[in-house]
């Protein structure tokens, strides 16, 4: 915490935008037309209506949390990932202490075989929808058959009447090797320059905010690629420590998926605009393994069908924002 001297007191109009990975969000209904069957009260998790609702539960508690050593009131937007469809965001956004906060959101039904999607949700007293779309991630297999992957949502809108333009991402898993799939996500990113780039054609200097579950590191080559092809600012490059911090785990090592991207129009300070202030993980105490060779790492529902009881297998992330009045 910074304590400048001499400096006449001023009040501050902050706002905290985040990202969560929720860790398969399912509701208990069966859905034929994608591979939910494990999240069935028969199936292989058991996954019964108490169970969603105790997530649900942790999850609300947690996302109105977000970021607050650093400001005390609720996220404006907050990027998700894996949520089955609109049922499960209705009901998280009307979970005690959720639903006294007039929160909206967005979403999409993507190709992704398991039904899991991004969503943007925001606080409708500061955010107002403009326009929202899907841009459609077209990736194949080796051997030309299609990815079936989750798209990119794209949400332009305006944070307390200033036009911004987010980006909600879940990219292509690491589940063949990070190596082999790594054409994937370099992809993605270039699906993602493009489209900023055709938005700079449209509008100078305009407010971009890039956020998701990327499976990749911010080193790398997709989100260097992001990076330096959007002319973006990555706060998280700092915030990765492999032996010791990241928003993930894996085999002991931390990685440090989730990340929240900027435009460089974000470091000016005129007036009734957005300065990037600060980034942070959100992992509080409630969100870690208390004991055992996991301790320290996120509390997850599932360890493989082992039922655990908590809320995520990533640490949310978020980035302040200072308005100014």
């Amino acid at each position: 915490m910074r304590f400048p001297f001499f400096k006449k007191k001023t009040k501050k109009q902050r706002y905290t935008v985040a990202f969560y990975n929720l860790e398969n969000l399912f509701d208990p209904k069966r859905n034929s037309k994608i591979l939910d069957k494990d999240y069935t009260p028969d199936g292989a998790k058991k996954w019964t209506v108490e169970r969603y609702q105790r997530k649900l539960a942790k999850l609300a508690k947690t996302i109105v949390n977000i970021g607050e050593k650093d400001h005390p009131y609720p996220p404006a937007l907050i990027g998700v990932a894996e949520a089955e469809n609109n049922s499960v965001l209705t009901a998280l956004l009307h979970t005690d202490p959720m639903d006294d906060l007039d929160y909206g959101f967005i979403h999409f039904d993507s190709p992704d075989e398991r039904g899991i999607d991004t969503g943007l949700i925001y606080r409708k007293r500061f955010f107002k929808v403009l326009h929202s779309e899907p841009l459609v991630l077209l990736v194949d297999n080796p051997g030309g058959v299609r990815d079936t992957t989750r798209d990119i949502l794209y949400v332009k809108g305006e944070l307390n009447k200033e036009l911004v333009h987010v980006f909600v991402n879940h990219w292509p898993s690491r589940r063949d090797g990070d190596v082999a799939t790594e054409y994937k996500r370099v992809i993605a990113a270039k699906e993602i320059v493009l489209k900023i780039e055709q938005i700079r054609l449209e509008e100078l200097d305009p407010n971009i905010i890039v956020m998701g579950d990327f499976n990749d590191d911010p080193s790398s080559k997709s989100l260097q690629d992001l990076k330096e092809g959007a002319a973006l600012f990555n706060p998280m490059e700092t915030l990765h420590i492999p032996d010791s911090q990241g928003s993930s785990v894996y085999g002991n090592k931390w990685n440090m998926f989730d990340q929240i991207l900027v435009s460089n129009s974000f470091f000016n300070y005129e007036k009734n605009t957005h300065s990037f202030d600060s980034a942070a993980i959100y992992d509080d105490k409630s969100l870690k393994e208390k004991k055992g060779k996991y301790k320290g790492s996120p509390y997850r529902t599932f360890v493989s069908d082992r039922y655990m009881g908590g809320y995520s297998d990533h640490f949310p992330v978020y980035a302040m924002f200072t308005f100014n009045s």
